[in-house]
């Protein structure tokens, strides 16, 4: 079982690690693949050696491939970058991974209107 404190910290750097993406990702890299890109979260392992950083992209799903093949191909420069922001001695490996829970919480939301709806019409 890990203790409080520990659980603390790593949700405090969890917190930190995502807004020192999000500056890097918003203005540093130049790749031509990445859009519009904003980090949702960034959920790191109980051992702090890794780390899955959850994106959110603009865009079909095609666009939002090649973003997710951009911020892979920037991985070193953003590990680089996040060892000399935060004072890390090893900075944890990053997996970007495309946070889709938006557009399911918006389909969900779209099928409970409906419900709602049909109710109203029969009611």
């Amino acid at each position: 079982m890990e203790r409080r404190g520990q659980k603390y910290h790593r949700e405090r750097l969890g917190e930190a690690l995502r807004e020192e993406i999000q500056t890097i990702v918003e203005g540093e890299l130049g790749d031509p693949r990445i859009g519009l890109v904003s980090v949702s979260e960034v959920q790191l392992a109980e051992d702090g050696r890794s780390a899955h950083v959850l994106v959110t992209m603009d865009g079909n799903d095609e666009e939002a491939e090649r973003s997710l093949k951009g911020l892979q191909a920037a991985i070193g420069f953003v590990r680089h970058e996040l060892v000399e922001r935060l004072h890390l001695r090893k900075p944890p490996e990053l997996h970007f991974q495309i946070d889709r829970s938006r557009k399911y919480e918006a389909r969900v939301d779209e099928l409970l209107q409906r419900t709602k709806n049909k109710k109203k019409k029969t009611g």
